[in-house]
């Protein structure tokens, strides 16, 4: 999921625009971009929507926001849109273990009661300095947990943290992704405001990816493409990839643990990131040139 575009949940005419956009996922909004007074109307229109066919191809991902579980909104939320369809929801400001697990006994009565195939799965925000410090034990919360996903404006503005401040955001950034490790899940960067700033929104994704993270939140179309091409290999990349797994099948046969690849010593650790990043480059379709 290198892109997710975020929908207020009270613009239904943009879900299907979203649905037909490039992003790997949409992510439609119930919580910060739905004022209080039309909360119950945009659940009501997110499930509206949930129950048509609308899926434009099997890859595109639909995850759902929902409100925090400390709001009266989060039990009708979760009751309202999760239905087939539904691939992710989201969950916002989770504090403790206990607390994922009752979201998960809430997602649980409510595809019992909507008949939903297949489990839903959880992205939990990390974006506020419990979550941050409790991060791998949420992610380890229950088996439904599919990434963590970075909050810097939520975890950052009420502490006076420059929201810009690079070392911070790296800091945060690293955590994450260890957190997410530990657990055996993916991480993923969070929203960036300025839409105008391509170069700043380039630089924090390319960041992201050095540090291991999936993806990137896209709050805008515009960054679609940004986040997209942040998080593709290069293909200088797999084709290193590609030597690496040349290499290990010719090793393996003669029993060599460790040798060198274009003048790189590689072993098993590197031979599971080629295979990583052959992996997706297949997902993705590329075929780098010669």
């Amino acid at each position: 999921m290198r892109s997710k575009l975020f929908v207020p949940a009270s613009r239904p005419e943009l879900f299907s625009k979203a649905m037909n956009s490039e992003a790997d996922a949409i992510s439609i909004d119930l919580e910060d971009a739905v004022v209080e007074g039309r909360k119950a109307e945009a659940r009501a229109a997110v499930a509206d929507w949930l129950r048509q066919p609308h899926r434009p191809s099997a890859d595109k991902l639909i995850i759902v926001r929902v409100n925090a579980m400390d709001t009266a909104h989060f039990a009708p939320d979760v009751a309202a849109v999760v239905r087939p369809g539904l691939d992710i929801l989201n969950l916002p400001k989770p504090e403790s273990v206990d607390a994922v697990r009752e979201a998960v006994r809430a997602i649980a009565a409510a595809e019992r009661a909507h008949g939903v195939p297949r489990p839903v799965r959880l992205l939990l925000n990390i974006e506020t300095p419990r979550a941050l410090r409790l991060a791998a034990e949420l992610a380890r919360a229950d088996e439904r947990v599919m990434g963590l996903q970075v909050g810097l404006g939520d975890l950052f503005e009420p502490l006076g943290i420059a929201r810009r401040e690079v070392a911070a955001v790296a800091q945060v950034l690293f955590a994450v992704r260890m957190a997410a490790g530990e657990a055996g899940i993916e991480a993923y960067d969070g929203a960036f405001a300025n839409v105008r700033d391509t170069e700043g929104y380039l630089a924090e994704a390319h960041m992201a990816r050095r540090f291991g993270l999936a993806g990137k939140t896209c709050i805008h179309p515009s960054q679609i493409a940004l986040a997209n091409l942040a998080f593709r290999p290069t293909d200088a990349e797999i084709r290193h990839a590609v030597q690496v797994l040349e290499a290990a099948e010719r090793h393996e046969a003669g029993g060599t643990g460790a040798y060198m690849v274009d003048g790189h010593m590689v072993d098993l650790p590197f031979v599971r990131r080629a295979q990583d990043v052959v992996a997706l480059a297949r997902r993705l379709n590329i075929h780098p040139s010669d």
